[in-house]
């Protein structure tokens, strides 16, 4: 059942509302409800959206329409409109801001830096399926970088734990942690593919987590990163470089997190502070 369409929308919408090159972004099908349907009204807008960006229909950068427009055309309230935005934004599929016409995202996944979560725990907020997948684990002699960042010994030994993120069982980041092993004996007994790090460390360990240091940078793929990651040799990756420490002020992790360009942003709300007089 058709409870109303967003098709035949775009031309009475683009006299008055025009993106920079004069065209509001066409959704080029119907979008519609079936009231019949388990599936939730804001589920179903979603699964249709995401299959017109598939479609190329919907393209990066174009607006789109804002939640009163949808609620009207399809005959709905505002609420699973607005849940369904929401859902879009999570995933990089719409951008919102104060004030503006929402646009098409490119499908990238905002990272929000200044919440210390795990990789599942910030994939989870965000409405996606995580999972990863341990490609090694060993113990090692650190580097003096490593060793730097947990504040050891260069002869003290650390756990190398390498994993590969996905989303959506679709590959997005591949992360090498480093753990000091006098602080996390049997470190390599643990299924990290069923069970997070963090959750390791907090719940198995008892060393609950307080702040880390992040270092944001830029890479190029090298061959055998871009091969787990399902991507091209060169492409583009954000780089993480993040030493993580416990209540006590400890330096308990550093982790270096490749991820790739195209599924990632940084996300960063800067406050302006009144300079001292």
């Amino acid at each position: 059942m058709k409870i109303g369409n967003i098709g035949g929308m775009a031309t009475a919408q683009t006299r008055h509302t025009r993106r920079k090159d004069g065209a509001l972004a066409s959704i080029g099908t119907s979008i519609s409800l079936d009231a019949g349907s388990y599936i939730p009204y804001y589920e179903q807008i979603v699964d249709q959206v995401k299959k017109l960006v598939q479609a190329k229909k919907l393209t990066a950068g174009a607006e789109f329409y804002s939640e009163g427009e949808v609620a009207k055309a399809l005959g709905v309230s505002k609420m699973p409109v607005r849940q369904a935005f929401q859902k879009l934004r999570s995933e990089g599929l719409l951008v919102i801001q104060r004030g503006k016409r929402p646009t098409v995202g490119a499908e990238r996944v905002p990272w929000d830096f200044q919440r210390l979560r795990g990789f599942t725990e910030e994939m989870l907020s965000r409405g996606f399926v995580p999972s990863a997948r341990v490609l090694s684990i060993d113990k090692m002699t650190p580097d003096t970088g490593v060793a730097r960042a947990l504040g050891l010994a260069r002869d003290q030994k650390v756990y190398r734990l390498k994993r590969l993120r996905l989303i959506d069982k679709k590959p997005v980041a591949v992360v090498t942690s480093f753990l000091p092993c006098h602080l996390f004996p049997g470190l390599e007994k643990h299924d990290f593919e069923a069970q997070s790090l963090y959750h390791v460390i907090e719940k198995l360990y008892g060393r609950p987590l307080q702040r880390a240091d992040e270092i944001i940078g830029a890479a190029s793929a090298e061959a055998e990163d871009a091969k787990v990651l399902r991507t091209a040799p060169g492409q583009a990756l954000l780089v993480i470089k993040e030493t993580t420490y416990d209540t006590k002020h400890v330096p308990i992790e550093y982790s270096v997190s490749l991820l790739r360009g195209d599924r990632y942003t940084a996300a960063v709300t800067s406050v302006r502070q009144e300079p001292k007089r």
